[in-house]
């Protein structure tokens, strides 16, 4: 068996049951499947096979190295945005020649980490930007390859905070000062221009977007040309959705057929950031239920999962399917499903039908992407550990951390 699938009432991954990788392990706890992960990534590859192509994982949205070696071993590029990622991408094994660094506030010190690594490719987000990049490569003897991240201006009609794509986002250069920013990278000695990058937002379930973007980075693209300028590749970015609760995911064949339409004959090599739909679906949160309380108002499951565990629901407002691990035939009621930690924000799910005692084990379902990474020690709490289920055993590939551990880089004066 393979993925994460229900069988006789219990939920298992990759074959092993959930339950016993709770008892053994704790909880929290996060699982995560390899089948999953690589099933994953090889559909964006096969969907994009009849094309040159380059299928960049975005880090940000899963950095456990052993989840980075999965992925490098199908021979995946990687998206990331700190220094610290990309130092994370090369201790999993993989070549600094497969990395693209985006991001808004690369610092001098990265930079030069990153030239001195030879990397793939800079996105570079602004004019200021790419200034200093040349600079650093000019006193590192170095050529940056250089890619400038567009801001089409496209509404993805996401949530407002995962929105990146118009104008009053913080990220990417705008159509009109694109040109200009061409031609003046064009002409600097250290600067090698080689393509086009935009991600208009995350978590889009519609390839219309994705079509209005790709119109619009296509026209800049004959506009280069026009001007002498010759990109290599194009990056349409990632952002592509999966299905948390009745949203329908976005078709990676239809994203990929209107992606390779729209590029037409033009000799470019078509690259793409997934992170969410690749890691997403791969993963589940399991906690335990400690306590049932109600009150006059309301019903609560209080669990030893929190906000500090996965943030999301607090963040974004961000529904997530939470299921028993194993069924039982009992009656259900509607529970919140609250945390121990001291803010009322604190919850992973309001009005949840559940047929639970306590000690049961629930899982948060679809907790591959933007939930261990953003987790945070808030009420001196340390952070879950994290198994990855492959060839039948599950292998812890990040211990949980101790009280102790989190006192590591303090000291009393």
């Amino acid at each position: 068996m393979s993925g994460i699938e229900r069988v006789n009432g219990e939920l298992l991954v990759d074959g092993l049951a959930l339950s016993d990788i709770a008892k053994t392990h704790g909880t929290p706890l996060y699982v995560y499947s390899r089948d999953l992960l690589e099933s994953n990534w090889k559909a964006f590859d096969r969907a994009f096979d009849a094309v040159p192509h380059r299928v960049c994982y975005a880090v940000k949205a899963n950095s456990n190295l052993a989840v980075l070696s999965v992925l490098a071993k199908l021979g995946s590029s990687f998206d990331i945005v700190s220094g610290g990622e990309l130092k994370r991408v090369l201790a999993a094994g993989a070549p600094a020649n497969r990395v693209v660094f985006s991001g808004v506030g690369k610092t001098t010190s990265e930079m030069v980490e990153a030239l001195n690594a030879n990397i793939l490719c800079f996105n570079i987000e602004s004019v200021a930007e790419a200034t200093r990049l040349a600079q650093v490569a000019k006193a590192q003897g170095k050529v940056a390859p250089v890619s400038f991240r567009i801001n089409p201006d496209v509404d993805a009609q996401t949530h407002p905070y995962i929105s990146t794509g118009l104008k009053e986002n913080k990220f990417g250069i705008s159509m009109e000062e694109a040109r200009e920013a061409y031609r003046q990278a064009q002409d600097h000695p250290n600067l090698s221009v080689c393509g086009i990058d935009c991600h208009i937002g995350s978590q889009l379930t519609s390839v219309e977007p994705y079509e209005a973007a790709f119109e619009r980075m296509l026209a800049m693209v004959d506009q280069l040309s026009e001007d002498g300028i010759t990109l290599s590749h194009i990056d349409f970015g990632g952002g592509q959705g999966i299905q948390y609760d009745d949203e329908t995911p976005l078709d990676i064949v239809e994203f990929a057929n209107a992606a390779i339409a729209a590029v037409g004959s033009r000799p470019l090599e078509i690259w793409m950031e997934p992170g969410r739909a690749i890691a997403g679906p791969a993963g589940v949160l399991v906690t335990r239920v400690e306590y049932l309380k109600e009150n006059s108002e309301k019903a609560f499951a209080v669990i030893d999962g929190a906000m500090n565990d996965l943030i999301r629901p607090a963040l974004y407002s961000a529904w997530q399917p939470i299921v028993p691990v194993i069924e039982q035939d009992r009656t259900a009621r509607v529970y919140d499903v609250v945390g121990p930690v001291c803010e009322s924000a604190d919850f992973l799910g309001k009005d949840r039908e559940l047929a639970i005692e306590a000690g049961d084990y629930l899982a948060v379902l679809a907790s591959g992407a933007y939930a261990f990474v953003m987790s945070s020690n808030y009420n001196t709490r340390g952070r879950a550990a994290e198994i990855l289920v492959s060839d039948a055993q599950a292998h812890v590939v990040r211990q949980r951390e101790s009280v102790e551990s989190l006192f590591a880089l303090e000291s009393t004066v």
